[in-house]
């Protein structure tokens, strides 16, 4: 039997209208506006893109965007100047450095230099630590996207064997914290575990974080489990032309689908919520600086 198809781009749309809900009431009922600060430093072609998209949205949920784009050349010192001035400005409720960053810049630096309460990706130390102790925190995009369709599909995840393939600080390692909040039985595994496929073929839930294409063929998965696919791998496409490339997962999509009870896709799976996470997070940045109830549904 096919698995069902998790479309991430249609819940990241119904996320979006959440948002937009959240955002109007909080301009009518408080007078407040949220507003998202990004801040590109050089010409990243790929990170541009990426800003370009998450100003676009931020305007289209009815909030204020903050885009800064910085010389490749751009000090430490003038990177941090500004994200102070950030800090403080109360019209800035998130704040995102676009990574990665050029070579001279440190990132653990900059990131930690971003105020807690601001950090929308939710890299900052202490917000890492407050999520791994179980308080409340502003949570990574991308596990939080993942949470949210698992929590769409199933309902509770109380209960569940799951496994996380990955351990990364922006994926695997917060989706295992997320993973256990929601009481589910979590396994961290990577690409040096022993006996892979059996520790996978035991997982009700697999999230592929490993950032290598196609690695888990569909043999691995248990009959019935529910795969999200976090990886985004650009090969050769022969078959589309000479130079040409196609956008696969972590996982082997063909094979897998024929096993599974549902999974994401690549694209158009986890890659459009995590923008629209980023959304959430930034108005539940900006009820918490204003002592108003979180929004419900876009929070972990």
């Amino acid at each position: 039997m096919a698995a069902n198809i998790i479309d991430g781009k249609a819940f990241a749309a119904t996320v979006r209208e959440k948002v937009a809900g959240h955002v109007a009431r909080l301009k009518a009922d408080n007078d407040i506006t949220p507003g998202l600060a990004v801040v590109l430093v050089g010409e990243d072609p790929a990170s541009q893109v990426y800003v370009r998209s998450k100003g676009k949205q931020t305007v289209e949920v009815g909030m204020n965007s903050f885009e800064h784009k910085l010389d490749s050349g751009t000090s430490e010192a003038d990177l941090l100047a500004l994200i102070d001035t950030l800090n403080n400005d109360p019209a800035v409720h998130g704040i995102l450095v676009q990574l990665p960053l050029p070579k001279h810049l440190n990132e653990d630096l900059v990131i930690n230099s971003i105020a807690p309460s601001k950090d929308v990706d939710g890299f900052h130390i202490s917000n890492v630590g407050l999520l791994g102790t179980g308080q409340k925190s502003m949570v990574p995009c991308t596990p939080l996207g993942c949470l949210m369709m698992l929590r769409d599909y199933h309902g509770s995840l109380s209960g569940m064997n799951a496994v996380v393939i990955g351990r990364s600080n922006i994926v695997g390692k917060p989706m295992a914290q997320l993973l256990l909040g929601d009481s589910c039985t979590v396994t961290i595994a990577h690409s040096r575990t022993k006996d892979l496929p059996e520790v996978v073929g035991r997982a009700d839930i697999v999230i592929a974080a490993v950032g290598r294409p196609e690695m888990v063929p569909g043999e691995w998965i248990k009959e019935g489990a529910t795969v999200i696919d976090v990886g985004i791998n650009r090969i050769d496409a022969p078959e589309k032309g000479e130079g040409k490339t196609r956008l696969v997962g972590d996982v082997d999509f063909a094979s897998a689908a024929g096993r599974a009870g549902a999974i994401t896709p690549v694209p158009g799976g986890v890659g459009p919520m995590t923008i629209a996470c980023l959304l959430a997070n930034t108005v539940t940045a900006a009820c918490r600086a204003n002592g108003l109830e979180e929004p419900e549904g876009l929070t972990a």
